[in-house]
């Protein structure tokens, strides 16, 4: 049985029958993905994240997966400049829910390996098995900066994250251990519990670049990337070329997702109006060139051309893939991802306690209809 076998054995969401998973993104932080002053009803709080993980729960929904952010990006909005802490974030909503599987989001150079497999054992538990690590390397300098740890090199921080996570699958799989690294070392690793997923909670990392795409291959569960709305060739390529590098030199399947921002309205013309509306009347045009410049240009997973021509891409949702107009249209775009191979996609809205449930009742039926989603018995209301 190879490792996502194993998952899909024990019935972990992220590996179910559905074709095209779902889930949503950054509901732990200010703004979320939109970079805009546009009005709304949504605060980055345990309240509204309660209420929003029983809608994606009734809905069906596979996952949640946080931002980690600790300081904001400056503009009018400092959009995330509010946000809560992943890991506890993860625990309080795993002791709230039933179905919906939860990440926490981590910086390697900001949190310890040995901490990061205790909570992430405990939420493990407290989820029985619906937990997983969503790892980052560190590429906003601010906030390394915040913890007085020296931005490294794109590829040095991935050499880094490689110690890191082997000293966590330890930690998880195994007792007593040593560990000499050349960033990192441990004398007499041991933890105790193990987490309850067997063999670990999962892993899964948003690396883009052919470093970050290696690193998946090798230590991820799942491989996250954009997809561009002009792209979709590209997208099928990455994806064949990912799984490829996994099975080939690692012996071992990988999934992948990508992330996408929803408009979705009765008619197109007030999709499209409202997309205006949050985008180009009230978007955060000073935050979004500061997450553009250091996002694309310093991180190095994108060029400075990249980054000023998707500006405003950034602003709807993270420059993800655009899904905005009807119902049908959108389940139209879905289709498109799909057609690429990808498994699923993360989802940003401008307002998720007011949005979700709309797209709950006119575009999760359309997508049964299409064979994207199995059918969902949906839960009596609440």
């Amino acid at each position: 049985m190879n490792n996502l076998d194993a998952y899909r054995a024990a019935g972990n969401p992220m590996f179910n029958d559905n074709r095209f998973k779902l889930g949503i993104f950054g509901s732990n932080c200010s703004n979320a993905c939109a970079m805009t002053l546009a009005e709304t009803s949504f605060e980055p709080t345990l309240e509204s994240n309660l209420e929003i993980a029983g809608i994606l729960e009734d809905g069906g929904w596979e996952c949640m997966v946080p931002i980690a952010r600790w300081r904001g990006f400056g503009g009018p909005s400092n959009f995330n400049g509010n946000c809560m802490e992943t890991y506890t974030w993860a625990a309080a909503l795993a002791a709230r829910t039933s179905n919906i599987f939860l990440f926490a989001t981590s910086h390697v150079p900001t949190v310890h390996p040995i901490v990061a497999a205790k909570m992430g054992t405990t939420i493990d538990r407290i989820s029985k098995g619906r937990f997983g690590i969503n790892m980052v390397c560190g590429w906003f300098t601010p906030e390394m900066e915040m913890f007085g740890v020296k931005m490294m090199e794109h590829d040095t921080r991935y050499e880094y994250a490689t110690e890191w996570v082997e000293i966590v699958e330890k930690l998880w799989t195994e007792q007593w251990f040593d560990y000499d690294g050349q960033f990192l070392t441990i004398k007499g690793g041991f933890a105790d519990p193990k987490p309850y997923q067997k063999p670990r909670p999962l892993l899964i990392s948003a690396g883009s670049s052919p470093k970050g795409r290696k690193f998946a291959a090798k230590y991820c569960d799942i491989n996250f990337s954009v997809i561009e709305e002009d792209g979709l060739d590209r997208a099928a390529n990455w994806i064949k070329e990912v799984r490829a590098d996994a099975q080939k030199n690692y012996n071992r399947d990988i999934g992948t997702f990508t992330y996408s921002y929803c408009v979705v309205r009765d008619t197109e013309k007030e999709a499209r109006d409202y997309y205006n509306y949050y985008v180009h009347e009230k978007g955060d045009w000073e935050a979004a060139d500061n997450v553009c410049k250091i996002f694309g240009v310093e991180s190095g997973s994108y060029s400075k051309d990249y980054m000023d021509k998707f500006r405003a891409n950034f602003i709807a949702g993270w420059g993800g893939y655009p899904l905005v107009g009807t119902p049908e249209q959108v389940v139209d775009r879905i289709a498109e991802l799909s057609a690429t191979g990808v498994d699923g996609s993360l989802i940003s809205f401008v307002d998720y306690n007011q949005e979700l449930p709309y797209f709950n009742e006119r575009v999760m039926p359309l997508l049964e209809q299409a064979g994207l989603r199995k059918p969902h018995r949906r839960p009596a209301a609440r």
